[in-house]
């Protein structure tokens, strides 16, 4: 039956697509810059000295961007100071995009772990990003819709079709098949979105997965990539893209797409590292020379998890306790390395220089 947007698009053809030539002459060609700026963004995460900090500082950015795409949107100011208090204190939009963050968490340990990219992982995903236990989707009539309600996409429907999709595009996932790993993540994305198993979510699972597949490839070895960032900045090629391939069977056109969001990002994402690595020096330098009397290491890299810090960050990384940790954080800021500002009752101590850094 020909492909129609108003109908299930229970059609939707198994991976590896038939007949197409997925590492064309143009594609090869994009993965070996692709490629190359993974690479030495791999390497730029092994010089920063406390990998948790580069990962806890990325990948809330790659989370608030992610839930943007969904129309989720939360200030950074919002996000920040969230971290650094109790839960009670999110406002919703804030709470989709820190779920969204603990869920990239999850994953990459489940990968850690041992586990291997399969459905049962991808449920547990989503169901940390909507808190709640969805499951596959099985009611019939989902479509994709413009803001203007015009429908242009309907994807496969039933619990045991969807099951069956994602089964098949497992197996191409783990198949040893020779496919360059940029190439068959651009893939597994675009069929992933058009599975569509999920009633909410998809698309920021889609995201994660698409991160987590460069890692267990062995391109990265922390989940630091802003992939989202550029899907922002190119929202209707995006679209255009996925549903090209749908109605048009341009693979091409798609996974050059890809291939060009992992290169950009990839050298966006390490120059941040960089970034971030110079101003962590930097801070050392100077708190050991401004506050030799309470300097440590695990002081200033406290300051570095997240751009808000407050008493209770140093006592939990048994660095002081509370008097003390008050003492030190006012030290910090009389030297001009932090900066307070009042959130309810309590004070907050802002990095604005790591602040500039992760959203410029």
């Amino acid at each position: 039956m020909p492909y129609h947007r108003e109908r299930p698009y229970n059609d939707l053809p198994l991976l590896p697509p038939a007949g197409v030539e997925l590492e064309t002459r143009a594609v090869l060609k994009r993965a070996i810059g692709a490629n190359r700026a993974l690479a030495e963004l791999k390497g730029s995460g092994d010089i920063v000295p406390n990998q948790a900090m580069l990962v806890q500082a990325i990948f809330l950015q790659e989370a608030k961007l992610s839930s943007e795409i969904e129309s989720i949107v939360t200030t950074n100011d919002q996000l920040y100071q969230a971290l650094s208090g109790p839960e009670e204190r999110y406002d919703p939009h804030t709470k989709e995009v820190l779920r969204y963050g603990h869920a990239l968490w999850y994953g990459f340990d489940e990968l850690k772990r041992g586990r291997p990219l399969a459905t049962s992982l991808f449920v547990e995903i989503v169901n940390k990003i909507k808190r709640n236990d969805q499951g596959i989707r099985r009611h019939p009539g989902t479509k994709i819709k413009t803001l203007q309600g015009e429908v242009i996409y309907s994807p496969p429907e039933g619990e045991t079709k969807i099951r069956d999709l994602l089964q098949n595009l497992e197996g191409f996932i783990h198949a040893e098949d020779n496919l360059d790993p940029l190439v068959k993540m651009a893939v597994v994305h675009y069929q992933f979105e058009a599975i569509h198993p999920f009633g909410d979510g998809n698309g920021r699972t889609g995201r994660i997965l698409s991160i987590l597949e460069l890692v267990s490839s062995g391109l990265l070895n922390l989940p630091v990539l802003y992939l989202s960032r550029y899907i922002i900045e190119n929202r209707p090629e995006y679209y255009r893209g996925l549903q090209a391939v749908t109605e048009e069977g341009d693979w091409q056109s798609w996974i050059l797409y890809m291939l060009t969001a992992v290169e950009e990002m990839a050298v966006a994402t390490r120059d941040k590292i960089l970034a971030i690595r110079q101003l962590l020096n930097d801070a050392l330098a100077n708190a050991r020379t401004l506050l030799p009397k309470i300097y440590s290491k695990e002081l200033v890299e406290v300051i570095f998890q997240q751009p808000y810090c407050r008493i209770q960050s140093l006592e939990q990384h048994g660095i002081a306790k509370r008097q003390a940790a008050s003492k030190y954080l006012k030290e910090l800021e009389r030297v001009g390395m932090l900066r307070g500002v009042k959130a309810g009752r309590e004070r907050l101590y802002l990095n604005d220089s790591l602040l500039r850094i992760l959203t410029q």
